[in-house]
């Protein structure tokens, strides 16, 4: 047989031989929850295990486990002791930067590897639904004359909630009483009983709370208002809820919602992750989660959304060392 016949078998074969199978996972695919049951981690997670069944994205089944413990620092160390396991997530919001920082948990997101980012969260100003406040200016100018300090509620200490009301304070020179409860469930209940004055929840947390008269929003902490325009209270769609910038507040914070896999996990491995949560965002299910909970559609994977980490942890450090969320050295 001539050298160019070989060649030429040697193609052939090469045309008609399988392509070597993509990973896909073997054993059903847990995914991490770094809080309790019910919260907008949770809701995220389980919107996701329905999706990824409803629409047959895996062969695999998905399964959510919640670790609730320090802050979410449980979550995060069992994700990190997991390396090279594919068949583990995390799903992940700004306390992946924050908790590590405020604990000096010898951990940090550059550990795990980044998968997507799949939406961000937004935070309002809530003020109980029937106090005087229209506006943040009311709340602002409330506060500054009460004594003692206006209270605002949030979940946790030395969290979003609490960076909120410390940069809300420094911006405008108003002195706040931040209370920390355990969950933003446990929030809205305390703002709608009268025991705090306001909150800085997600749409997730008071959703329940402004449909039934009980909280109302008085701005949302975003450069842009929200896009939903379904009217969800009292003739009210997130749409209508006017920026605290259109009320004179520069300050804005969202919240990354995203997927993180252990470290040491091969190409092939992430690359299944990336394609099943690009799937899963493009489906009806997540469209409404999204405008159900109030969700900023946006997804990042690849170099993007690490630039995004990259510069998002930066900035809550920055927050953080001026709060004095910081431990000394």
């Amino acid at each position: 047989m001539t050298k160019r016949l070989l060649a030429a078998c040697a193609l052939a074969c090469a045309a008609t031989a399988p392509a070597a199978a993509a990973w896909e996972p073997t054993k059903p695919i847990e995914i991490v929850v770094p809080f309790g049951p019910g919260g907008a981690s949770d809701q995220m997670a389980r919107t996701l295990q329905g999706i990824i069944q409803k629409h047959s994205l895996s062969s695999q089944p998905v399964i959510v486990i919640n670790k609730p413990a320090a802050a979410g620092g449980e979550a995060m160390m069992d994700i990190q002791k997991s390396a090279r396991d594919p068949h583990k997530l995390l799903t992940t919001s700004s306390g992946i930067y924050m908790t590590p920082l405020s604990t000096k948990m010898p951990v940090n997101w550059r550990d795990f590897t980044p998968v997507a980012m799949l939406a961000q969260d937004e935070f309002l100003i809530w003020a109980k639904g029937d106090a005087p406040y229209k506006t943040l200016a009311d709340l602002l100018a409330a506060a500054k004359t009460a004594s003692p300090a206006l209270k605002i509620g949030g979940a946790g200490s030395k969290r979003e909630d609490d960076l909120i009301t410390f940069a809300l304070g420094a911006e405008t020179g108003v002195k706040f009483a931040y209370i920390p409860y355990k969950s933003g469930g446990e929030t809205s209940t305390q703002l709608a009983g009268g025991h705090i004055q306001a909150s800085t929840g997600n749409p997730s947390e008071e959703i329940g709370s402004f449909k039934g008269g009980t909280a109302k929003p008085l701005c949302l902490l975003s450069e842009k208002r929200m896009r939903y325009t379904t009217k969800i209270a009292s003739d009210i769609a997130w749409a209508d809820v006017p920026t605290c910038g259109e009320q004179g507040v520069k300050f804005t914070y969202n919240m990354l919602r995203g997927i993180f896999m252990p470290g040491r996990v091969t190409p092939d491995q992430q690359a299944f992750y990336v394609d099943l949560f690009k799937k899963a965002v493009e489906t009806p299910e997540w469209k409404d989660y999204l405008e159900r909970s109030g969700l900023l559609p946006d997804f990042r994977d690849g170099k993007p959304f690490e630039e995004f980490l990259t510069a998002d942890e930066a900035k809550h450090k920055d927050l953080m060392g001026k709060a004095g969320f910081l431990p000394a050295n």
